[in-house]
């Protein structure tokens, strides 16, 4: 179930995104926010490499787009990002977590910590349910503000 529920979100996310041009996907929503759907598709393919590859499988992945420097540059750093490319990083990275999910209980705890506390799988799943959630009602803002478009 919990599975299907975090499956459900990152399609929604995908269809709040689905038949938009480059120059909108960057369109941002209203200062001093630099958030756009981009942006978030940006953000979570570096949630799901975060939690899954280096909090629960433990490996020692780089953080994307320059997070390491700038913590919001998954938001900030758009002018020359691709859409493409982030795209296709999103799928990829939303694949691996999928493979390391299938592999690990659900009450195994993380191999590594985040900010000093222990994570089980199951916590991470539903924390990816509750991250998704709350950024598709932004993607349900920012698609509106685009071009009218709403619902799930």
């Amino acid at each position: 179930m919990l599975n299907n529920w975090l499956d459900w979100h990152r399609g929604t996310l995908a269809v709040k995104c689905a038949g938009l041009s480059e120059e909108q996907l960057r369109e941002r929503s209203t200062p001093p926010s630099s958030m756009s759907l981009l942006g978030l598709v940006r953000h979570m393919a570096h949630v799901e490499r975060v939690w899954f590859r280096r909090i629960l499988a433990g490996e020692d992945v780089p953080l994307l787009y320059g997070k390491d420097v700038n913590r919001d540059a998954d938001f900030d750093d758009l002018e020359s990002a691709s859409a493409e490319e982030a795209f296709a990083t999103w799928q990829a990275e939303i694949e691996r977590a999928r493979a390391v999910s299938a592999r690990v209980p659900l009450d195994a705890v993380g191999k590594r910590q985040r900010h000093g506390q222990d994570c089980s799988h199951r916590w991470i799943l539903v924390h990816m349910i509750e991250e998704y959630a709350r950024h598709n009602g932004h993607a349900d803002l920012l698609r509106e503000r685009i071009d009218g478009a709403t619902g799930e």
